[in-house]
């Protein structure tokens, strides 16, 4: 071989040693994380901070080659659409190689709450990596991608005259049936209590706060299914709500008097909306039943929750509503621990309906305290909200 033949081959393959390294050293490494008892994905990017951006659910799919939507494993790892950087020691911008200064300042913030979550153990800035979100550093617009509609509303005029028009303020939960039913209703009220010489229902009660987490859901792109409705009484914002028999079931059907055929026919139109839907293609499926219970008046009960015992599904469903309900009891009640259970019950709604199903007991009636929590329009709101957290998977 010739010097000048020598020279090209030695030159080419020490150029091609020196891209393959590049290659290799500009590999972009992302953060990993298992996914615990209960998890989505929505759940997990909401751990994260990136459940807001629809580019991260992408990159997630992209990432873990996973169809949409596809249910994740407990105990499994994946990747997050986080990549991780070693940091210059100068600033953001030059470690990742961009210009913007309002986009730096959004991943050292993004960095910083993490840290404070706890999600990570060390700042960038001391040793740390740094962590730059897909959505901050690909799909950076200058403003949060957030996943949203287009702006508009919907007229529901189940939920009242000032609460019937609905804005529409994500698709998160499009794809999503919730069927949700308030407890008895029609010829029965169900448990009744007192509060300033009235009578206070049970079904009352139950409707409105089970209208206020329809009306929440539905805000976010879910397809949520009324079984008792009310024609004249939408979500109503006053201390004490008149007993009256005047609820329906779904279809403008007349609930039964008798307790059985009543329980029965929630069954049915709960199966019947289920088989429709799942027809039509709907990914994930889940009943609510919202009760108040009845328990002596010295006894005091924070929100628990029912489950089939035959349901894994429903037993996770429970779960992630205690978690929630733990956190705000936690965050608004941090002088008492929050003693609300899990339980599986072998109860007719629980066991005869096709969806996942969990059964919400809101507070003992009899209980003066307990009975806050219900008489207030703020409280009905708060255990709404916090419904619709463990049931969706994010906080908006």
């Amino acid at each position: 071989m010739s010097l000048v033949k020598t020279t090209k081959w030695v030159i080419s393959s020490v150029l091609l040693l020196f891209l393959q390294s590049l290659g290799a050293t500009t590999e972009v490494q992302y953060l990993e994380a298992e996914a615990r008892a209960g998890d989505g994905i929505i759940v997990l990017l909401q751990r994260y901070g990136l459940h807001q951006h629809e580019c991260n659910y992408d990159k997630f799919y992209q990432l873990n080659q996973l169809r949409h939507n596809q249910a994740l494993h407990r105990g499994r790892t994946y990747k997050l659409p986080i990549a991780v950087k070693e940091y210059n020691g100068n600033n953001i911008r030059s470690t990742i190689g961009i210009d913007d200064w309002d986009q730096a300042v959004a991943i050292q913030q993004y960095n910083e709450r993490q840290l404070s979550r706890g999600n990570k153990t060390k700042d960038y800035r001391t040793g740390g990596k740094l962590w730059v979100p897909h959505h901050l550093m690909e799909c950076y617009r200058g403003e949060p991608e957030v996943v949203q509609a287009s702006v508009r509303s919907i007229n529901e005029p189940i939920f009242g005259p000032n609460h019937a028009e609905v804005v529409l303020k994500s698709n998160m939960l499009n794809g999503r049936a919730f069927y949700l039913k308030s407890g008895h209703g029609g010829p029965d009220p169900g448990a009744i209590g007192s509060y300033n010489g009235h009578n206070i229902c049970e079904d009352e009660y139950a409707y409105d706060v089970t209208l206020r987490l329809a009306r929440r859901l539905m805000e976010h792109g879910a397809s949520v299914f009324l079984i008792v409705q009310d024609p004249y009484d939408g979500i109503r914002d006053d201390r004490i709500l008149l007993c009256d028999n005047t609820e329906m079931h779904y279809g403008n059907r007349r609930i039964p008097a008798n307790q059985l055929a009543r329980l029965r026919e929630r069954s049915q139109i709960i199966n019947q909306l289920y088989r429709q839907n799942r027809a039509k293609g709907y990914s994930d499926h889940v009943m609510v039943s919202v009760h108040i219970d009845s328990r002596p008046e010295n006894q005091r009960q924070d929100v628990f929750f029912y489950h089939y015992n035959n349901s894994r599904k429903g037993r996770q469903v429970a779960q992630n509503l205690q978690n929630v309900f733990r956190q705000k009891y936690s965050e608004h009640r941090p002088s008492r621990p929050y003693r609300g259970t899990v339980s599986g019950r072998n109860l007719f709604v629980l066991r005869t309906t096709h969806p996942p199903a969990v059964l919400i007991e809101l507070a003992n009636i009899r209980n003066s305290n307990d009975l806050m929590r219900v008489i207030l329009p703020s409280n009905r709101q708060a255990l709404a909200d916090w419904m619709f957290e463990g049931l969706a998977g994010f906080s908006p």
